[in-house]
C-alpha cells in the first residue's frame, strides 16, 4: 500500500519529531521514509536484528526515529540502540539514510518492514 506516509523523499532539511530543524550541511545524498509497523509482534529481537543485517549491506548512514508522543532516534546499525526503540504495532518510524546509496537502502528497510519481517 503507497500511503503519503510510506512515499520516499529527499531531505532538504533535517527532520525533528516537531518539524524542520535546519539546513542540511552535507551534500551526500540523503531520503527519508514513514513506515508504520504492521507486524503483530512488533519490532522484536529476531526482526530487529534482520533490519540491522539489511542496513549494514549499505554504506549510508541509516538512522531511525520513533515518531510520536515520546520520539527517540537511534543507528539504525546497531541491533541494541533498534530494540530500545520498543516499536509494536502501529508504531511510525522514520527510516533515513545519508550517502550515496540512501534511496536504496531507505527503499529495502522501508520494503522490509512493509512485509512484515517476512515472518509468518
Amino acid at each position: 500500500m503507497n500511503t503519503p506516509t510510506t512515499q520516499l523523499r529527499d531531505v532538504q532539511q533535517h527532520d525533528s519529531p516537531t518539524g524542520p530543524t535546519h539546513q542540511r550541511v552535507s551534500r551526500m545524498p540523503s531520503a527519508c521514509r514513514d513506515v508504520i509497523i504492521t507486524s503483530e509482534n512488533g519490532l522484536h529481537a529476531r526482526p530487529a536484528m534482520s533490519f540491522v543485517d539489511a542496513a549494514n549491506h549499505f554504506g549510508s548512514v541509516v538512522q531511525v526515529t520513533r515518531l510520536g508522543d515520546t520520539p527517540e532516534t537511534v543507528d539504525g546499525k546497531s541491533i541494541m540502540q533498534m530494540l530500545t526503540l520498543a516499536a509494536v504495532q502501529g508504531t511510525t518510524l522514520r527510516i533515513c539514510a545519508e550517502g550515496d546509496d540512501a534511496h536504496h537502502a531507505v527503499e529495502r528497510l522501508v520494503s522490509l518492514i512493509e512485509n512484515g519481517f517476512a515472518e509468518d
